[in-house]
């Protein structure tokens, strides 16, 4: 049983949690299981309905008819409980479902109790109802009759991996580690404290992994948090308490050691990368609901400071405080990408063996950038300009990232051998490091965290001493003579027919052999005339070979009329 359904579903789409998709294909199934058994429910005018009894059992596809019916009404159900986030009117229809569910299941069951039918699939068929029967107890919220029935599953599946092939039991072993998580928090309402730890625990054993299972324990985590918020009223930062009444600011802000706790004990970097960006997504979420309440009318906006204190708003300073944790949180993500990659640095003879991009210093320098762009957005937060002891932390902190930020772009300088530019910067991070140690009096607990400045101290003497002597070889190379045979001067093969030199990119893809495009040469261009004389030329007199216009008037008119001609 638990075979078909696992490849039917993900098949059909709840590799992706398309539940709509694996109900279309159920009823599809159902669809052609009847046709191929004719086992058909009355025709197109009228209905007959048809119940599948121990007589006709035989063959197994009459089981399968009732198997996706359940199916059918569990991936509805699902469906509904997406969509009943936003319409909570739908979760009265999910549990209708669910019921229908559950009621295909016992009749699965029921069938199965025949002597047709094997013992594997009689005890999957019992896990099954079991399983169906808890998700239905578990949306009624009846926890102890949930949990119950989640017991009697994992026992099943337990029993059933214990029996069978490594390979078989996998699926058995998938399906317990699923229940887990509900029978936690089963556990956790019927009053055992410690389930809230057991879920956070199964969050870290999960890994970088996605998928249904993450999805359920960050739902099943939220819902605990947020029966504990109901006892949150207010919370303390930097000696001012601020009330807290947004529920989704509550939870996020009880989760926030855990979450942190978590992160510390994250045995991965992919694990740690996975949980720090869970805890910004919370962050924005809990900031964005803060700044929803954060839209006064203008006047309440100009009067934003209250009079008598001088102090900004409750909400406004809250705002802060989340904006800090959301800043803080990016830092140490990215100091802890930081970190890694100084390790790949160290091993990166290795790293190219194994054929892997190389990291390099210049990826250092973006993140270390990040990092001094998120410590001048603290400085600039509301309600902390007048505090001194926190601009004075802040400015220790974006020191010691701007000798590390130096550190590296001293390190790239090196790789291509400017050894001047390197020594200044290297220059420049003593100069920080120097800084933080004389400022750092009464800041030493906030500095904890922080990079060691004592080690970045000595190993930039250590680089200062070692990039002198590369230099040093490097200007003696440079005086040295070249033989002629290795001189390239970059003329084309065409121009150096009389000289041998070896030139390895004769043989390489970017062959120099002529000037292409050829360049430009002088010619002579077609010769202009202009004709200058012409102005001075006098031309000889044409009046004697001229015919004389004849003589008009009244004489000549009547000549004309008589044909008389002079």
């Amino acid at each position: 049983v638990l075979q078909i359904v696992k490849e039917s579903q993900q098949q059909h789409g709840l590799r992706h949690g398309d539940f709509q998709r694996y109900r279309g294909y159920c009823s599809r199934r159902l669809r052609r299981l009847r046709k191929t058994l004719n086992f058909k429910m009355g025709n197109r005018h009228k209905f007959t309905g048809k119940k599948v009894t121990e007589e006709i059992l035989s063959d197994n596809r009459y089981l399968l008819l009732i198997l996706m019916d359940a199916e059918r009404a569990w991936s509805y159900a699902m469906q509904l409980k997406q969509e009943a986030n936003t319409e909570p009117r739908k979760r009265f229809h999910l549990l209708s479902r669910l019921r229908k569910a559950v009621k295909h299941a016992e009749e699965l069951e029921r069938l199965c109790e025949s002597n047709r039918v094997d013992a594997k699939t009689k005890l999957e068929a019992q896990a099954y109802t079991a399983y169906l029967t808890g998700m239905l107890r578990f949306e009624h919220q009846e926890w102890k009759a949930a949990m119950e029935a989640f017991n009697k599953c994992k026992t099943i599946y337990e029993k059933l991996a214990n029996a069978f092939t490594e390979e078989q039991a996998v699926l058995y072993n998938q399906r317990v580690e699923e229940i887990s998580p509900n029978i936690r928090y089963c556990a956790y309402n019927i009053g055992d404290q410690s389930a809230m730890n057991e879920l956070m625990q199964m969050r870290l054993r999960s890994g970088g992994t996605e998928g249904l299972l993450a999805e359920k324990l960050e739902a099943l985590i939220t819902q605990t948090r947020a029966k504990q918020a109901a006892t949150m009223s207010e919370v303390e930062w930097r000696g001012r308490t601020v009330p807290v009444k947004i529920d989704k600011v509550r939870i996020f802000l009880l989760g926030l050691a855990d979450n942190e706790a978590a992160i510390a004990q994250a045995e991965n970097e992919e694990t740690k990368e996975r949980l720090f960006e869970s805890l910004l997504s919370e962050c924005r979420d809990a900031i964005q609901a803060v700044r929803e309440d954060l839209k006064p009318d203008q006047k309440q906006r100009e009067h934003s400071l209250e009079n008598d204190s001088g102090k900004v708003s409750n909400i406004q300073y809250l705002h802060s405080y989340l904006t800090y944790i959301k800043l803080s949180t990016a830092i140490k993500r990215n100091e802890s990408m930081a970190k890694s990659l100084q390790k790949a640095l160290l091993q990166q003879q290795r790293s190219e063996e194994d054929g892997k991009r190389t990291p390099r210093p210049q990826d250092l320098i973006r993140l270390y950038d990040i990092i001094l762009q998120n410590l001048v957005e603290l400085t600039q937060l509301p309600g902390l300009e007048e505090d001194k002891n926190f601009q004075k932390e802040i400015g220790l902190k974006t020191l010691v990232y701007k000798a590390y930020r130096c550190f590296f772009i001293a390190q790239s300088y090196v790789l291509v051998k400017k050894w001047s530019e390197a020594l200044v910067l290297y220059e420049r991070v003593l100069k920080y490091a120097r800084e933080v140690q004389s400022g750092a009096g009464a800041y030493t607990n906030s500095l904890k965290e922080l990079p060691d400045v004592q080690d970045l101290i000595t190993q930039v003497n250590a680089e200062k001493y070692s990039l002198q002597a590369a230099a040093i070889l490097d200007a003696n190379d440079t005086h040295e003579t070249e033989s002629p045979s290795q001189v390239k001067d970059g003329k084309p093969l065409s121009e150096r027919f009389e000289i041998f030199c070896l030139d390895p990119s004769l043989v390489s893809k970017q062959v120099s052999l002529v000037h292409f495009p050829p360049g430009f040469q002088p010619i002579p261009c077609k010769p202009l005339f202009f004709d200058l004389a012409l102005n001075h030329v006098a031309f000889p007199p044409l009046e004697d070979k001229v015919e004389q216009k004849a003589k008009s008037g009244l004489t000549g008119y009547i000549k004309g009329i008589f044909g008389f001609k002079s």
